[in-house]
């Protein structure tokens, strides 16, 4: 009888799992039939954009916290797929730094191109998953939000593909409840020049607040104040923006700071981080780890060590994105196909996931956690077929971005880097970012 394997989630993760699978096909493989279930109506993952906030046109918790004129944090060149290049993609390099719709072009091309749309049902949410301990496989009970209609499936593997970006950890300050103007999480920011003219206060210090609030800044904001509760980010920031310490209470709009100070404050967004949710998970199926390098209980960084015919994909905090999500996907696609024989004890599974605990906190700093997940998709890469690449180039990149990132925060996707995976150098683009106001894929195309 076939193996069935569900996909849960057709992001850039599900899809590099769907990729894999249909990469074996081709060379030859009989593989399982797989189904991929994705409550959106699109591909994509967060990189399908929508202006809805709260709640979806079927009443579902929106999945996506993608905002418009959003550019890509970190290079292209460090999470180009290596078997799919920018250049083959758009017939030429393209500058560093695409936004979200070039972004989104890039993915949808490579899995139009592997031709796996069919194995995908849209606007089908999974309501429950459950291990059947006498069969040996999964009970996935599903929605199909159109038809409005439940029903369930049996599959021998389950791979949880649905991302750890879309539910987010709201903070409850003193003085929230009676605040005169707009508190939003970065999850339902949508567009910027909604802040214009306005004193925002941006609470939280990392990768979302740093550009939540320099997209508030860069369409007309009036003022940036940014508060943390560890470390400042530190950047150099323009002459209307501050950092301040964390925040303590607001009252009216003024808002008040741990070190005694206050500031007038127009609106108020949240960039405090989201949580691993897995709502349709019992607990003995459920993963539960803070967002790090070295996830809880993921034999290497994949199988879920508790039962290991269950996987995770692109749970890790990440540097590399979609060809870490790659290397992932090869690998439990080689495990399901026993080309990979995992260790059949479970403390020896258990064993992997404590070395890669320690070896990440056995140093502190951006530089070795760069190295830490370069080496883990080395690893993996190196026990498939996935095409290899210049892992080592990549984190290279990266070590740029974050000196550019230093030199000035609001320039630096203005520099071009090296493709890993052909080895030309992007073109500048354009127009400087602080003045391409225009997101579209034709505006950042334009020659």
């Amino acid at each position: 009888m076939t193996q069935r394997v569900a996909v849960i989630g057709a992001g850039p993760s599900g899809l590099a799992q769907l990729r894999a699978f249909q990469s074996a096909a081709r060379k030859g493989a009989s593989i399982p039939e797989v189904v991929c279930f994705e409550k959106q109506a699109n591909w994509g993952g967060l990189w399908n954009y929508t202006w809805r906030t709260g709640t979806d046109e079927h009443g579902e918790p929106v999945h996506g916290s993608m905002y418009r004129y959003l550019w890509t944090n970190g290079p292209k060149e460090g999470l180009e797929f290596a078997d799919y290049s920018f250049e083959e993609h758009f017939g030429r390099q393209i500058a560093s730094y695409p936004p979200r719709a070039v972004m989104f072009d890039y993915i949808e091309g490579r899995v139009k191109k592997a031709g796996v749309r069919d194995w995908i049902r849209f606007s089908t949410t999974v309501r429950w998953v459950e291990f059947n301990e006498e069969s040996d496989d999964f009970t996935v009970t599903v929605h199909d939000l159109e038809a409005d209609h439940v029903y369930k499936e049996r599959f021998d593997h389950v791979i949880i593909a649905s991302g750890h970006f879309s539910s987010p950890n709201v903070p409850e300050y003193p003085g929230f409840s009676q605040f005169y103007g707009r508190i939003v999480h970065a999850h339902d920011f949508r567009d910027a020049r909604e802040f214009e003219g306005q004193d925002v206060l941006v609470v939280g210090s990392s990768y979302s607040a740093e550009d939540v609030g320099s997209q508030c800044w860069k369409y007309g904001a009036k003022s940036v104040t940014s508060c943390y509760r560890s470390a400042p980010m530190g950047f150099n920031w323009p002459d209307n923006w501050e950092e301040k310490p964390a925040l303590v209470r607001v009252d009216g709009k003024t808002a008040y700071f741990r070190d005694g100070t206050s500031k007038h404050v127009d609106s108020i967004i949240l960039c405090t981080g989201y949580r691993h949710h897995f709502p349709f998970l019992p607990d003995d199926l459920r993963l539960r780890t803070a967002n790090r390098l070295a996830t809880a209980d993921l034999y290497k960084g994949v199988a879920y060590v508790h039962n290991p015919q269950l996987f995770y994909l692109g749970m890790q905090d990440q540097w590399f994105t979609f060809n870490m999500f790659d290397a992932q996907a090869w690998y439990v696609r080689d495990v399901i196909l026993g080309r990979i024989t995992m260790p059949s004890d479970k403390q020896a599974l258990m064993a992997d996931v404590a070395e890669r605990e320690a070896r990440e906190e056995a140093e502190d700093g951006t530089k070795y956690a760069i190295l830490y997940q370069g080496d883990y998709v080395k690893e993996l890469i190196a026990e498939t077929d996935y095409p290899s690449f210049d892992v080592d180039g990549a984190c290279e990149a990266f070590f740029e971005w974050k000196h550019h990132k230093a030199e000035d925060i609001m320039a630096f996707r203005n520099h071009s880097y090296r493709s890993v995976m052909t080895g030309t150098i992007a073109p500048p683009h354009h127009t400087p970012w602080k003045d391409a106001l225009d997101d579209s894929m034709e505006a950042y195309l334009r020659n």
